[in-house]
């Protein structure tokens, strides 16, 4: 009804702005407040602290705003792709005649199908071993030649240029174009990568005087929403670079954006411009590092001179007075015979007095030694007499044997009517065995 007495009381011609409010009036009477449930997408947070944001699900998209004291009463971060239920106003804004949602709440209900796609695929992945730092390479310090993967209209491939030609301008850059958004982003991503293995498995020809080694390669793309970083999301594309022969640095989006490549690749750089800088070790600390051995060289240089020099002097006065040299050398060799002949006297002295008291040692010593030979001797004697089953006989026990001379030691041997024998200290006596108790 409202809507209708606006358009009979509304002028034939609108001004726009008027018309911009109209709407919002409209909007404001009919439909707020409003709660809607969409998945978030091109999430940002500016520095007045506000936050812009898109709501979308397959069949439409709305703009959102959410002001500074809302959005710092959230209890969470939001991320793209998370499906969220937010509570605000309808407004249109009329500086480009937008329709926007104020949000004034919001709250998670889920993740959304492609934050739950990436990661289905990044648990599968990881299980699989793909994500294990054990198989990933240290980067080249000093590359031969570097690839680049990109778009040849991304940003992204300005700055790793101009990174690189400020860093290592000496060293030849191959680029290996790619999509890098789209439905068929990801093949020729994959593509693209497996041109650049080949260039780092081949091999120089003979009469090549262009071949380039790759020993490095950066896949990067500039920043973007979980839509526009899809491809870097790829299965197919993520087993590409695992199969690489040659380190992998991806710089995809921005510091806080995370794609499958940046768990598969070697390094994973937060932009397209540190990407480039991993890579590339500046010149300059190159040729600090050849000046710093140029002058430690050139130390060493001076000192062997030196050294050589002293020596070189030595030898010229040593060559220009033989007779001094002569008389040094006769004053040495009669020192040394002095004193050879002195250690030998003194050591015949001492070997002499060593031998002198040995002697007279030696006939105490042997007696010593023969006395203890007999004692022992005795001590064994007397063992085995101690051990002569003749003692025991003699104090009144008997030794029994049957006929075949097996010892008896036990009654459970003897029956009734057995022939035995006892053998006593002097001498034996047969028995027979009456009966057995």
């Amino acid at each position: 009804m409202s809507a209708l007495i606006m358009r009979e009381m509304a002028p034939s011609i609108w001004q726009v702005g008027a018309l911009c409010r109209a709407i919002a009036g409209v909007i404001d009477a009919e439909l707020n407040p409003v709660a809607v449930r969409g998945e978030l997408s091109g999430y940002t947070r500016a520095a007045s602290g506000h936050c812009y944001f898109t709501l979308k699900d397959e069949n439409g998209q709305i703009r959102c705003a959410m002001f500074r004291r809302n959005a710092s009463a959230m209890g969470f971060s939001p991320r793209d792709g998370e499906l969220v239920e937010v509570h605000g106003q309808l407004g249109v804004y009329e500086a480009r005649g937008d329709l926007q949602l104020v949000v004034q709440s919001m709250s998670r209900c889920g993740q959304g199908a492609l934050f739950e796609q990436f990661l289905r695929l990044k648990a599968k992945l990881e299980a699989q071993g793909l994500f294990e730092a054990g198989r990933k390479r240290p980067l080249p310090l000093r590359p031969r030649g570097i690839g680049v993967v990109t778009s040849i209209g991304a940003a992204a491939l300005h700055d790793v240029v101009t990174a690189l030609q400020r860093r290592v301008p000496h060293i030849p850059i191959v680029l290996a174009p790619a999509s890098v958004q789209g439905a068929n982003a990801p093949a020729e991503l994959s593509r693209a990568l497996r041109d650049l293995y080949a260039l780092a498995k081949a091999e120089p020809a003979a009469d090549s005087d262009t071949w380039r080694s790759i020993d490095v390669i950066v896949l990067v793309r500039g920043g973007g929403s979980i839509e526009d970083l899809w491809a870097f999301n790829d299965e197919q594309l993520a087993r590409t670079i695992v199969d690489s022969p040659v380190p992998v640095v991806s710089g995809v989006g921005h510091e806080t954006d995370f794609c499958i490549v940046d768990f598969v690749a070697d390094f994973r750089a937060p932009t397209p411009t540190a990407a480039a800088e991993l890579v590339a070790l500046a010149r300059s600390v190159s040729l600090d590092e050849l000046e710093s051995l140029g002058v430690r060289l050139q130390a060493v240089l001076w000192r062997l001179i030196e050294m050589h020099g002293q020596r070189l002097d030595q030898a010229i006065g040593r060559m220009s007075r033989p007779s001094v040299m002569l008389a040094a050398h006769r004053l040495r060799l009669s020192a040394s015979a002095q004193g050879l002949q002195h250690c030998a006297k003194l050591t015949l002295g001492l070997r002499r007095t060593d031998l002198s008291a040995l002697r007279a040692a030696l006939p105490r010593s042997t007696t010593r030694h023969l006395d203890r030979l007999s004692e022992q001797l005795m001590r064994a004697q007397l063992r085995l007499q101690l051990l002569d089953p003749k003692l025991v006989l003699r104090r009144g026990y008997a030794w029994l044997s049957d006929r075949q001379g097996q010892t008896i030691a036990s009654v459970s041997q003897i029956h009734s009517g057995q022939s035995l024998t006892a053998t006593l200290a002097d001498g034996e006596v047969d028995l027979t065995v009456s009966h057995v108790r």
